[in-house]
């Protein structure tokens, strides 16, 4: 069964944009980097994806994409993380995917052993997984199978969304929490739950660790 990871990205230039104004544009540049190399190291260690696609529309990010083995896939344009997902899905469809795993590129302790096993115990039946984020309203990642089962709609309120979507679609559905990809940062709150959460963490995330460190160090001097 070929698993296609598909992971949309803004240009580090302009992702995080809720973290303007809570710390430096430097910084909020750099750890977008980082959290994106982060994921797609771990990715890259997942043994149940065959292929890895980075959806964005932006040059350096497809150069780190390239960088790390994985496809670049222009965005064409789109306006939304959703528009970009829906790019990367139809790639996929057009490629033979069995299945399509929707994930962020800002949850840097996405844990490889942990994203096998749910993929492998997801092998079957075909239909919708919603991978919820800490807060439970909304979607960090989707695992579609057939890729094209729904169309995804992520944002606000969208781990309910996307269940009531399959519902309408006659697709099944499901939620499960797989705590590495609980985390992701929008927020100046999130970002200091992440620091907390990496304190001490070993083997992974070693980019945005490394820079998170930095900042406190810079925060302090």
């Amino acid at each position: 069964m070929t698993t296609f990871a598909i992971l949309p990205m803004k240009s580090p230039e302009v992702g995080k944009s809720r973290l303007y104004g809570e710390i430096p544009d430097a910084q909020r540049r750099a750890l977008a980097a980082a959290m994106f190399a982060d994921v797609l190291v771990a990715l890259g260690r997942c043994s149940a994806i065959e292929m890895i696609v980075v959806v964005s529309g932006d040059p350096d990010t497809a150069r780190m994409a390239a960088h790390h083995g994985a496809e670049w896939l222009d965005d064409g344009g789109a306006q939304s993380h959703s528009a970009a997902a829906s790019v990367g899905v139809a790639h996929a469809v057009a490629n033979g995917a069995a299945r399509a795993f929707l994930v962020p590129g800002d949850c840097p302790a996405l844990d490889p052993v942990e994203v096998d096993a749910f993929l492998l115990e997801h092998r079957s039946p075909a239909g919708l997984v919603v991978i919820p984020d800490r807060h439970g309203t909304g979607t960090n990642a989707l695992l579609l199978r057939p890729p094209d089962a729904i169309t995804p709609a992520f944002g606000p309120g969208s781990h309910q969304r996307h269940l009531d979507l399959a519902a309408d679609a006659s697709v099944a559905s499901k939620t499960v929490s797989i705590s590495s990809l609980a985390l992701d940062i929008d927020t100046a709150e999130d970002l200091v739950a992440m620091r907390d959460h990496l304190r001490g963490f070993h083997g992974g995330a070693a980019h945005t660790r490394g820079l998170l460190t930095q900042m406190a160090q810079v925060t302090v001097d």
